[in-house]
């Protein structure tokens, strides 16, 4: 945007105004499908424009994403100039690029469940800080995430439990542990222990639990309990409880999600409708009793 000279009138709009943020996004599943057609639609309003998008499969980008903003190999993210690089994929890209994209960007781990190796953990935080980036981790479905990290930084969180029941075909589990289902055998716990332990184990799955862990930084991942249900009966929702020490329970809220997806296909609805959302039921107690309100889920 070229500069106005002395006593020239301002005929633009505000958005002429906006600095412009570079936006890379990195996996294009039915949140970063979302993601790149709210950008494209709408990123110049606020100021956001896309500079790429990387899929594991190419071809599936080519219907929808124009051909310049296809990138066809991710270590090559670097000629795009990207301000923020957003990663909605798979751990495994975060324990693989993480580090070099703090290099060159801010970065969004969409996955944080692969926060939970505390080698990896420490290389992130560190290459932030060293270049001055911001390493962001997104609260998912996680409702009061603010509230148990403002518990956490005044000492009064003592405890955290995290149940997360679904039904068992949305499950991705490494290992066999759900090769033996059927649809009339109802509940069954298919793991119970720390969420440092649980997150190797169902890395698409618990990203609401690594968040949780990520806000209540004093107990971290190895404080942090979690459980992964298995019920037939959850065709339709999945339900997510966060216990605090003294087992408080609020109303749960809502997130949509269909039964074999991991992200519901009609993610960020803003007319939500009961059959296409999960309940997710967030329970946060600290060391004197607080707990949040409940709210809708954007996400």
């Amino acid at each position: 945007m070229r500069e106005r000279e002395q006593g020239e009138e301002f005929t633009g709009t505000m958005t002429d105004m906006l600095p412009v943020m570079r936006i890379g996004v990195v996996g294009y599943g039915h949140l970063g499908q979302y993601l790149v057609e709210r950008l494209q639609r709408e990123g110049a309003q606020v100021g956001l424009t896309l500079v790429f998008v990387w899929n594991r499969n190419t071809d599936k980008l080519r219907e929808s994403v124009a051909e310049e903003l296809i990138l066809h190999n991710l270590p090559d993210f670097t000629d795009r100039g990207a301000d923020v690089i957003v990663e909605v994929c798979h751990p495994k890209i975060v324990k693989d690029f993480g580090v070099q994209f703090l290099s060159k960007a801010h970065f969004l781990v969409g996955s944080p469940s692969a926060l939970s190796d505390p080698q990896l953990n420490q290389e992130l935080r560190q290459a932030a800080e060293h270049h001055g980036r911001t390493l962001y981790v997104p609260s998912g479905a996680l409702w009061g995430g603010q509230d148990i990290l403002r518990l956490n930084d005044s000492g009064s969180l003592k405890a955290l439990f995290i149940r997360m029941s679904k039904h068992p075909s949305c499950f991705r589990l490494t290992g066999d542990v759900l090769s033996d289902w059927t649809e009339d055998e109802g509940r069954r716990v298919l793991f119970s222990g720390s969420v440092a332990e649980l997150c190797p184990v169902a890395p698409n799955n618990v990203n609401t639990m690594a968040a949780a862990a990520i806000a209540a930084g004093t107990l971290g991942f190895a404080g942090v309990q979690g459980e992964i249900v298995s019920d037939t009966a959850l065709s339709d929702y999945h339900v997510a409880e966060v216990t605090g020490a003294n087992g408080f329970s609020p109303s749960p809220r809502l997130s949509d999600y269909h039964v074999a997806e991991v992200t519901g296909a009609n993610g960020f609805s803003p007319s939500p409708r009961l059959s296409d959302y999960h309940v997710v039921e967030v329970e946060v107690t600290g060391a004197n009793g607080f707990s949040p309100s409940p709210r809708l889920s954007d996400y």
